[in-house]
Protein backbone atom coordinates (compact mmCIF):
# COMPACT_ATOMS: atom_id res chain seq x y z
CA UNK A 1 0.00 0.00 0.00
CA UNK A 2 1.21 3.37 -0.91
CA UNK A 3 0.65 6.40 1.15
CA UNK A 4 -0.02 9.66 -0.56
CA UNK A 5 1.23 12.65 1.28
CA UNK A 6 -0.18 15.77 -0.29
CA UNK A 7 1.35 17.88 2.46
CA UNK A 8 4.91 17.19 1.22
CA UNK A 9 4.07 17.92 -2.40
CA UNK A 10 2.78 21.39 -1.51
CA UNK A 11 6.00 22.22 0.35
CA UNK A 12 8.18 21.30 -2.59
CA UNK A 13 6.39 23.76 -4.81
CA UNK A 14 6.65 26.52 -2.20
CA UNK A 15 10.35 25.89 -1.65
CA UNK A 16 11.00 26.02 -5.38
CA UNK A 17 9.30 29.39 -5.58
CA UNK A 18 11.33 30.73 -2.66
CA UNK A 19 14.55 29.37 -4.23
CA UNK A 20 13.70 31.04 -7.56
CA UNK A 21 13.08 34.38 -5.81
CA UNK A 22 16.40 34.07 -3.94
CA UNK A 23 18.28 33.39 -7.18
CA UNK A 24 16.66 36.44 -8.80
CA UNK A 25 17.57 38.62 -5.79
CA UNK A 26 21.19 37.40 -5.86
CA UNK A 27 21.48 38.00 -9.62
CA UNK A 28 19.94 41.48 -9.28
CA UNK A 29 22.43 42.35 -6.52
CA UNK A 30 25.37 41.18 -8.64
CA UNK A 31 24.08 43.14 -11.65
CA UNK A 32 23.63 46.34 -9.61
CA UNK A 33 27.16 46.03 -8.19
CA UNK A 34 28.53 45.49 -11.70
CA UNK A 35 26.66 48.53 -13.01
CA UNK A 36 27.90 50.68 -10.12
CA UNK A 37 31.49 49.54 -10.67
CA UNK A 38 31.24 50.26 -14.40
CA UNK A 39 29.96 53.79 -13.78
CA UNK A 40 32.71 54.46 -11.22
CA UNK A 41 35.40 53.12 -13.55
CA UNK A 42 34.12 55.24 -16.43
CA UNK A 43 34.15 58.38 -14.28
CA UNK A 44 37.68 57.62 -13.06
CA UNK A 45 38.86 57.03 -16.63
CA UNK A 46 37.45 60.38 -17.77
CA UNK A 47 39.08 62.17 -14.82
CA UNK A 48 42.43 60.47 -15.53
CA UNK A 49 42.23 61.48 -19.19
CA UNK A 50 41.42 65.11 -18.33
CA UNK A 51 44.26 65.22 -15.77
CA UNK A 52 46.80 63.84 -18.27
CA UNK A 53 45.61 66.38 -20.86
CA UNK A 54 46.05 69.14 -18.26
CA UNK A 55 49.64 68.01 -17.63
CA UNK A 56 50.42 68.08 -21.36
CA UNK A 57 48.77 71.49 -21.71
CA UNK A 58 50.95 72.95 -18.94
CA UNK A 59 54.05 71.85 -20.84
CA UNK A 60 52.73 73.34 -24.06
CA UNK A 61 51.67 76.55 -22.30
CA UNK A 62 55.16 76.88 -20.80
CA UNK A 63 56.74 76.67 -24.25
CA UNK A 64 54.16 79.09 -25.66
CA UNK A 65 54.83 81.62 -22.88
CA UNK A 66 58.58 81.42 -23.52
CA UNK A 67 57.95 81.99 -27.22
CA UNK A 68 55.77 85.04 -26.51
CA UNK A 69 58.26 86.49 -24.01
CA UNK A 70 61.21 85.96 -26.32
CA UNK A 71 59.45 88.00 -29.01
CA UNK A 72 59.14 91.03 -26.71
CA UNK A 73 61.80 93.56 -25.87
CA UNK A 74 60.25 93.91 -22.38
CA UNK A 75 59.93 97.69 -22.31
CA UNK A 76 57.04 99.73 -20.99
CA UNK A 77 53.87 98.61 -22.74
CA UNK A 78 55.33 95.35 -24.02
CA UNK A 79 56.28 94.11 -20.56
CA UNK A 80 53.86 91.20 -20.27
CA UNK A 81 53.39 89.56 -16.89
CA UNK A 82 50.59 87.11 -17.63
CA UNK A 83 48.63 85.32 -20.34
CA UNK A 84 45.21 83.68 -20.24
CA UNK A 85 43.45 81.38 -22.62
CA UNK A 86 41.25 78.37 -23.16
CA UNK A 87 41.67 75.11 -25.01
CA UNK A 88 38.72 73.32 -26.67
CA UNK A 89 36.35 75.32 -24.48
CA UNK A 90 37.07 72.93 -21.60
CA UNK A 91 40.47 73.90 -20.22
CA UNK A 92 41.20 77.30 -18.67
CA UNK A 93 44.90 78.20 -18.93
CA UNK A 94 46.43 80.90 -16.73
CA UNK A 95 50.13 81.74 -17.16
CA UNK A 96 51.96 84.24 -14.97
CA UNK A 97 55.64 84.95 -14.41
CA UNK A 98 58.20 87.06 -12.61
CA UNK A 99 61.33 88.42 -14.27
CA UNK A 100 64.47 87.65 -12.29
CA UNK A 101 67.53 89.89 -12.30
CA UNK A 102 67.04 91.88 -15.48
CA UNK A 103 68.16 95.18 -13.96
CA UNK A 104 71.62 96.70 -13.74
CA UNK A 105 73.35 96.06 -10.40
CA UNK A 106 72.10 98.52 -7.78
CA UNK A 107 69.39 99.92 -10.07
CA UNK A 108 65.69 99.56 -9.34
CA UNK A 109 64.74 99.69 -13.01
CA UNK A 110 65.01 97.31 -15.88
CA UNK A 111 67.61 98.62 -18.38
CA UNK A 112 65.09 98.38 -21.18
CA UNK A 113 62.19 100.15 -19.50
CA UNK A 114 59.46 99.55 -16.98
CA UNK A 115 59.30 95.84 -16.20
CA UNK A 116 60.50 96.68 -12.69
CA UNK A 117 57.44 98.88 -12.14
CA UNK A 118 55.25 95.81 -12.52
CA UNK A 119 54.78 93.56 -9.52
CA UNK A 120 56.44 90.72 -11.40
CA UNK A 121 60.09 91.69 -11.05
CA UNK A 122 62.91 90.46 -8.80
CA UNK A 123 65.96 92.77 -8.70
CA UNK A 124 69.56 91.71 -9.16
CA UNK A 125 70.34 92.47 -5.52
CA UNK A 126 67.74 89.87 -4.47
CA UNK A 127 69.36 87.12 -6.57
CA UNK A 128 72.31 85.25 -5.04
CA UNK A 129 73.17 82.99 -7.98
CA UNK A 130 74.66 84.71 -11.05
CA UNK A 131 73.26 81.95 -13.28
CA UNK A 132 69.69 82.90 -12.31
CA UNK A 133 69.96 86.48 -13.56
CA UNK A 134 68.02 87.03 -16.76
CA UNK A 135 65.51 84.26 -15.97
CA UNK A 136 61.82 84.08 -15.26
CA UNK A 137 59.84 82.21 -12.63
CA UNK A 138 56.93 80.81 -14.64
CA UNK A 139 53.64 79.57 -13.15
CA UNK A 140 51.17 77.72 -15.37
CA UNK A 141 47.75 76.64 -14.07
CA UNK A 142 45.40 74.51 -16.18
CA UNK A 143 41.95 73.79 -14.80
CA UNK A 144 38.72 72.13 -15.90
CA UNK A 145 35.61 73.62 -14.36
CA UNK A 146 33.01 72.53 -16.92
CA UNK A 147 30.25 70.63 -15.08
CA UNK A 148 29.15 68.98 -18.35
CA UNK A 149 32.52 67.23 -18.66
CA UNK A 150 33.34 66.27 -15.07
CA UNK A 151 31.66 66.52 -11.71
CA UNK A 152 34.91 67.31 -9.90
CA UNK A 153 37.13 70.29 -10.65
CA UNK A 154 40.48 69.27 -12.11
CA UNK A 155 43.44 71.62 -11.61
CA UNK A 156 47.14 71.20 -12.41
CA UNK A 157 49.85 73.73 -11.47
CA UNK A 158 53.40 73.75 -12.82
CA UNK A 159 56.13 76.14 -11.66
CA UNK A 160 59.41 76.32 -13.55
CA UNK A 161 62.50 78.51 -13.61
CA UNK A 162 63.31 79.34 -17.24
CA UNK A 163 66.34 81.09 -18.69
CA UNK A 164 65.57 83.90 -21.14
Amino acid sequence: MQRKNSLLKGHRRGIAMIMAIMVIVILATIMSLTLNMTATTTKQTVNDYLHEQAILLTRSATEYALLRISGLNRNGINCLTSLRGTHNGIYDIDISWQYIGLSNEGSDKDPSGECSVAQSYIRNGDVDDMNSKGSILLDVVVSVNDKNVTTEPIRYHRRTLQKL
